[in-house]
């Protein structure tokens, strides 16, 4: 459900609820004495309105939206007195017929005649009402749509592996060191090698070094000089590997130092510089050149063998002309080299494998490429780019500026600061050009080679970020670098102007920073909005371009922006935004090196990060466990702890939820991590915990306690002392009738955990007992997710103490066999349902003698055996296994001697009978059943007759507790007609089959296997099922939410929709007075006796049950076509008793009712083989014995989400939609059972009950329930068919009993307004049309009678069609008007077929003009339309 932060209260009451669109608003009480309003005021009421349409909730203008008029022509475009339009409305979500509609318009038509009393059109009082600013403010309050949360939609079931994202290894497992360094110059100062013919002027300089305007000291020569250089712009990108400098190097020098280097590295990194601009080019045949001893000749050094000396991994830098050719020729000798090795493991397999292929090649020029000589450059442009990259990308720049400037290529060189400090400018421009260059590779690279280049490696990373570089100046001398691996080509990427700019800002303000220096002037540095802007991309790409799940360009940056306080805390609040659109996105943050980062962080004591901190861990450990030991590392869960404590302080006005996110990142430290638990455990930690249980405001910091109390628990016998000494247990235990179905759901798991302590003393047993007796109340949860927690707290609860339930359930196997279980024919009600049988006084002093009796055990075994017939099919299935465990571990215990016969027995009387039909999940001879519904007496199972049976353990004994061994009866009568008894079905007794059509289960349910043998505990999966939260975007609006969506659209087309059948159907209303109902327009075979019928609001769709469990859908829209057909699932002998639709403004669900106390709700009810059982719970037990059965009533409020709930029972039950819980039982004050019942629908306040004994009853909710039957008319002698509320009109209350009297009421007078003599036969039904003042009647001769309720005369009466041949003396089996249009549907007895009848429209009227407002999600459309 759809929860909002508060209502507007109406009459001081606790829970107010928004009110229905069927009542009418001020405006419509015009001309009432004392109850007008005048038109301004209407229309000067509440303006502001939505923005937008809101799927979640409908804040609009009470002057825009009207309730239905009586006798009105609808018309929306109603504008203010200024003549502006009027604001637009929210998007419903879950009105349907129960918010304000359109404003309407008079016409000339005349008003419907007034009631009976004369001096009010509205009944009840209710006009008065509405002009109240309370009742104008509820109508602009929220309104729901139910069972439509993740937990309804899931089942409390996880994912799993199919739906959830891949986790991807983002940890560097084969992180590498570059350790050693071989720099080989061979420059041959003063000699040009022969094949190279150098330009006059060229390019000299090596290293920034000019060799022929260097001094030749001693040991200062040039050669000395460049080497130095050169190791040192190495250091700066490396400090930590050791350089080698080999200066013009022989063959042996080579040789020497590279296996030396090889050696010592091990298989770390090795790299190999080579500048060869003093030797030959590369040749063909794969050889380099260095000199001999007395530098007199070349001499080639082959790559082979220089492969063999360096070995792998290593690294190669090639700075020489034609250099892609010694890349080629390089991977020929890896190939080579595998091929020998694979020889060679022939013959030794113990010889040690070299991977030569695991080697990266950087390369200066492609294969016949020479380098560029241009004398602006330096002669070594490729070795600048790679290891100066900031002042050769200056130098670049100046001079492929076009525009004059006084800024000269020497002051590239000059740039101020230091490269270390990003404050500086030179640092600065080397943090930017850090970001690009890491930016431009993880948009251009695929992601495992961004990994191995630029993470893995520290100086393979810093040089490859350079030979982007590279790639770009080079590329503009007519030079293209190679790499291997190859990496495509970046020079023309979008971020190299931004480059371009932040070179040329720093340029600007050289002039004055260089005056500054020298003292000449004073002058700020202005730093670059770089980062500023590229985290303003970054939140343009967060909320436009995230949808589709693009990977941002701008995330690497983000990374670099982190290393800087200015920017932080926007970058880390932009980093949880984009965390927060789920998995994949965690994913790409964990692959590009956020996690290092954000660990580094929780050592800052900055209150102001705390928040933002809390919730990008809370996104991290959601998707990947394994950090639990990075928290462990230095504290950092500590940080996490800390926020955790009630009295700790965080910035941000939603503290419980940040605190929520600690409870989880706690628990997932603790989870399966043993170490984790042991550091976190602390007295505080586990009070700081149970505090939070009372935070009321925040349910997800309840749930979250409850769960990290759990895992501190799991297998910790330490932490569950601390928490006994803390009281948890008891604490955890207040949490049973917690409002939010995850919180009690959490409670459950956290006290199962609780269980376990090894030594099984007294106190321990006491303690655990007091908690199994504590939950026992939550076995009447209507949420299936809690009653599963329950019973997996239940199967540990039985491992624990296996051998005491193995006693009683052995007891209550033998007092069960021995008592008469088998109800008599005469004990069987009029639905041939056995009501629970009373033990007999003189045996209980057996029972008193029972080890087991009136202990928990007994009782947690007799709630076990309740939910193994649990209406939700999941709760039966693993309810069934506890129980065969149980009868498994008896027949193998000691007491299998005296179990066994009485076994034996059960099979020889009441062997298990095949099912009618078999269904595709079910194995050949494997078929789980729903056994019938049981009550809480020693032989509860004796309720009803069976179902189908199967073969386990459990459903054999499920026969021995339930009769069988005869067929149902109909209940005897008296000769003369009982005037108190239901209508009686007349048909002749003929077989009726159950569970013909499949019965719909839950998405995600697994049939139990037989096969396997029963294992108890049963396993949760209710954790994992939570921590999808956190994988979830929590800070954006929901697809449904998001206008343009596909959802979205559905909804607006649907309001729509709904907005033009009202309006279309209003001005109908005197027709429906004036005209006959016997325009044929449906007809159709049910295929099965048609009993219940439900019409949707505004979907053609009508739904048909029979008296069975046999549900029928259909569309009527052009020819009845059933769309759907299944199976209600209800036991052999019960009855669909009660249909209603809910959420009919969206997507409606089914609501189905039947006679053993079971509602079921259905999603796709209209699909078939795609209709999905949503929630299903008991919400009547101990029904009352009776041979007069009236099932189950139930009436539904989708205003305020409850549901009433009576029948065969004293007390009429509330149940909360919203809790799932059974909020109030109304004591029905008579001995009478419910046959009705009906409610105010906008305030939900009043309802009234029809009882079996003709009596009418009115309830007030805001009553104490002792005081909240506050009326009772008893002037109907007879079986009360119908009772019925208006939701619009004149809002008339309407009964009728079996003597054919109706009568009209008003809830403020002690007698009826009006009788009504509708037959004089028997009624079989009766319905009221919900805003046209009329109602129908079917009798017991075949006959439907159509009455106007203003004047009680007959407007129409008909015969429904039953077919050629058929009994036309049959008695009527159920009518329905539709809620808006002119239609009626009505079936017969002892006929399977359905008429459904319109109202007749003359053909001379003239066509209604109605305005329909129609609603997009950016403007209101004036538009007029004609419908006839």
């Amino acid at each position: 459900m759809r929860r909002v932060d508060e209502l507007p209260l109406l009459g001081g009451r606790s829970h107010p609820q928004p009110l229905a669109s069927h009542a009418p608003t001020p405006a419509d009480m015009e001309g009432i004495a004392g109850a007008s309003s005048t038109p301004q005021a209407s229309q000067n009421g509440q303006r502001n309105s939505s923005p937008r349409p809101s799927s979640s909730s409908a804040r609009h203008s009470f002057s825009n939206r009207r309730a239905e008029q009586n006798g009105h022509t609808p018309n929306a475009l109603q504008t203010s007195l200024n003549g502006a339009p009027a604001g637009r409305p929210s998007l419903l979500r879950a009105k349907s017929d129960f918010g304000p509609r359109l404003k309407d318009e008079p016409t000339d038509s005349a008003d419907e005649a007034s009631s009976a009393e004369g001096n009010f059109k509205i009944r009840h009082g209710w006009d008065v009402q509405l002009d109240s600013e309370e009742y104008n403010n509820l109508l602009t309050s929220t309104f729901f749509m139910y069972y439509t949360d993740k937990r309804h939609e899931t089942g409390g079931i996880p994912k799993g592996q199919a739906g959830a994202y891949p986790l991807q290894e983002w940890r560097m497992r084969d992180r590498l060191k570059t350790v050693s360094a071989v720099l080989a110059l061979c420059l041959n100062i003063g000699v040009d090698p022969p094949d190279v013919i150098k330009t006059n002027p060229c390019a000299k300089e090596e290293c920034w070094i000019d060799p022929s305007a260097t001094s030749q000291t001693p040991g200062h020569t040039p050669m000395n000089q460049i080497g130095k250089a050169l190791q040192t712009q190495y250091e700066q990108l490396s400090m930590r590997t050791r350089y080698k400098l080999l200066l013009d190097p022989t063959t042996d020098e080579t040789r020497k130092y590279t296996q030396t280097l090889r050696r010592n590295a091990r298989n770390e990194r090795v790299l190999f510089h080579y500048n060869g601009h003093g030797v030959p080019k590369p040749t063909s045949s794969g050889e380099i050149w260095v000199f001999n001893r007395n530098y007199t000749q070349y001499i080639p050094l082959s790559l082979y063998d220089l492969q063999s000396w360096i070995g792998a991994p290593s690294l190669f830098v090639y700075d020489c002309s034609d250099a892609g050719l010694i890349i080629s020729n390089f991977n020929k000798f890896a190939e080579k080299h595998q091929t020998e090795y694979e020889d060679a493991c022939r013959r030794d397999p113990s010889l040690e494998h070299v991977d030569y292929s695991d080697c990266i090649h950087l390369a200066a020029c492609r294969e016949k490429e020479s380098l560029p000589t241009n004398p602006e450059l330096p002669a070594d442009i490729f070795t600048s780019c790679l290891t100066d990259p900031i002042t050769m990308a200056v130098r670049f720049f100046i001079l492929q500026n076009p525009l004059p400037s006084s800024i000269s290529i020497r002051d590239a060189h000059h740039i101020p600061g230091k490269v270390s400090e990003r404050r500086t400018p030179i640092g600065e421009l080397n943090w930017i050009f850090t970001a690009i260059t890491d930016t431009i590779a993880w948009n251009s690279l695929s992601k495992p080679l961004f990994k191995k280049l630029f993470r893995q490696d520290l100086m393979v990373a810093a040089l490859f970020r350079n030979f982007l570089l590279a790639q770009r100046i080079m590329r503009a001398y007519h030079c293209h670098p190679v790499s291997h691996p190859d990496i495509p080509q970046t020079y023309d990427h979008p971020l190299w102007r931004s480059w371009d700019l932040a070179v040329e800002l720093i340029l600007a303000q050289l002039p004055d920073l260089q005056s500054e220096a020298r003292g000449e002037k004073e002058y700020v540095y202005r730093h670059s909005e770089f980062f500023s802007e590229q985290l303003t991309a970054f939140e343009v790409y967060l909320t436009q371009g995230a949808v589709e799940q693009k990977v941002p360009e701008q995330l690497p940056i983000v990374l670099q922006v982190l290393l800087s306080q200015v920017h932080r805390l926007r970058a880390l609040i932009l980093l949880s935004k984009f965390l927060d659109l789920g998995p994949w996105a965690v994913n790409l943050a964990l692959s590009i090196g956020i996690f290092p980062y954000v660990l580094k962080l929780l050592q800052s004591q900055a209150i102001e990060l705390k928040p933002v901190m809390v919730f990008i861990w809370a996104r991290i450990l959601a998707v990947d466990q394994s950090c639990q030991a990075d928290l462990l590392k230095d504290n950092g869960y500590q940080y996490f702890i800390n926020i955790l404590n009630p009295g700790s302080g965080i910035p941000i006005l939603n503290a419980s939820e940040h605190r929520a996110m600690c409870a989880f990142i706690v628990a997932m430290f603790c989870k399966d991590y043993n170490q984790g638990q042991r550091a976190s455990l602390s007295p505080e930690l586990i009070e700081s915990c149970l505090d939070h249980l009372k935070d009321m405001q925040n349910p997800l910091l309840r749930q979250w306690s409850c769960l990290c109390l759990s895992k501190l628990f799991v297998n910790y016998e330490e932490a569950k002392w601390v928490g006994i000494r803390c009281m948890a247990h008891e604490r955890l235990c207040e949490l049973a009738i917690d409002p939010i179905a995850d919180v009690r759901a959490a409670m459950l798991y956290a006290l199962t955990a609780f269980l376990g302590i090894r030594d099984v003393t007294p106190q321990v047993a006491t303690i655990e007992e007091s908690i199994a007796s504590m939950v026992l109340i939550m076995t009447t949860d209507g949420n299936s997710m809690v009653r599963k927690e329950l019973l997996v707290f239940f199967s540990t609860f039985i491992v624990r103490y296996k051998t005491r339930f193995l006693v009683a359930a052995y007891e209550h196997f033998a007092d069960e066999r021995n008592l008469d279980t088998y109800a008599k024919p005469d004990e069987q009600n009029g639905d041939g349902i056995y009501m629970k049988v009373r033990s007999n006084p003189n045996e209980s002093s057996s029972s008193a003698q029972s080890c087991s009796q009136n202990t928990i055990y007994a009782a947690i075994w007799k709630e076990i055996l309740v939910m193994s017939v649990d209406p939700h099919p999941e709760i039966a299935r693993d309810a069934g296994i506890a129980v065969d465990y149980i009868l498994v571990a008896l027949l193998e215990s000691s007491l299998a001697k005296f179990v066994q016969p009485k076994l034996d027995d059960v099979f020889r009387k009441n062997p298990a009978p095949r099912a009618p039909r078999r269904t595709a999940e079910e194995a050949p001879a494997q078929q789980t059943s729903t056994p019938p519904t049981p009550s809480k007496e020693p032989s509860y199972l004796s309720l009803f007759n069976s179902l189908r049976r199967t073969p386990s353990v459990a459903a054999s004994l499920k026969n021995f507790w339930t009769h069988e061994s005869t067929p149902p009866k109909s209940p005897s009568h008296p000769k003369s007609e009982d005037l108190h008894a239901p209508p009686g079905d007349t048909r002749p007794l003929t077989p009726e089959k159950y569970h013909v059509e499949e019965e719909p289960k839950t998405r995600n349910f697994v049939p139990r296997s037989l096969s396997k043998t029963p294992e108890l505990p049963l396993p949760s999966q209710f954790f994992e099922w939570s921590v999808e939260y956190f994988r979830e975007p929590q800070m954006k609006p929901t697809e449904a939410d998001e206008p343009g969506s596909t959802e979205y659209n559905g909804r607006l087309w649907r309001r729509n929709r709904n907005d033009k059948i009202i309006n279309d159907t209003q001005p109908l209303k005197e027709v429906s007075v004036s005209n006959r109902w016997d325009v044929p327009r449906g007809y159709f075979d049910n295929l099965s006796q048609p009993m219940k019928l439900c019409f949707h609001q505004f979907e053609d769709h009508l739904v048909v049950t029979d008296a069975r469990d046999t549900v029928n859908v259909i569309d009527y829209s052009r020819s009845a076509n059933r769309i759907n057909c299944f199976s209600n699932g209800n036991p052999t002998g019960s009855r669909i008793s009660e249909t209603r639709f809910i959420n009919e403004d969206d997507q409606a669900l089914l609501m189905i009712g039947s006679s053993d106390g079971v509602i079921k709700l259905y999603r796709h009810y209209d699909r078939r083989e795609k209709t999905e059982l949503v929630t299903a719970f008991r919400a009547l037990t101990d029904l009352v014995p009776s041979n007069k059965n009236a099932g189950l009533a139930f009436d539904w409020q989708q205003g305020r989400g409850s549901l009433l709930v009576a029948g065969d029972v004293k007390v009429i039950r509330v149940w909360n939609a919203n809790t799932e819980i059974c909020t109030n039982d109304i004591p029905a004050r008579s001995g009478s059972c419910i046959t009705s019942l009906a409610s105010d629908q906008v305030e939900g306040d009043v309802f009234i009950a029809g009882f079996g004994d003709g009596a009418i009853r009115v309830y007030d909710q805001r009553q104490k329930p002792a005081t909240a039957m506050v009326k009772v008319w008893k002037e109907h002698r007879q079986w009360v068919t119908n009772v019925h509320l208006q939701r619009g009109g004149q809002r008339e209350l309407v009964s009728g009993c079996r003597s054919g009297e109706v009568k009209l009421w008003d809830i403020r007078m002690d007698k009826s307004v009006k009788t009504i003599q509708a037959t004089t036969d028997t009624l079989r039904t009766l319905s009221v049309h919900e805003h046209a003042p009329v109602f129908a009647t079917g009798t017991q001769r075949h006959r439907i009678k159509v009455f106007n309720i203003n004047n009680g005369q007959s407007v129409s009466h008909f015969e429904p069609y039953s077919g050629f041949l058929r009994d036309r003396s049959a008695p009527i089996a159920a009518t329905a008007f539709h809620p808006h249009r002119l239609l009626i549907a009505a079936a017969a007895m002892h006929d399977n077929h359905v008429n459904i009848f319109a109202c007749h429209e003359p053909k001379n009227a003239p066509p209604k003009t109605a305005t329909v407002k129609l609603w997009d999600e950016n403007s209101t459309i004036k538009r007029s339309s004609t419908f006839i």
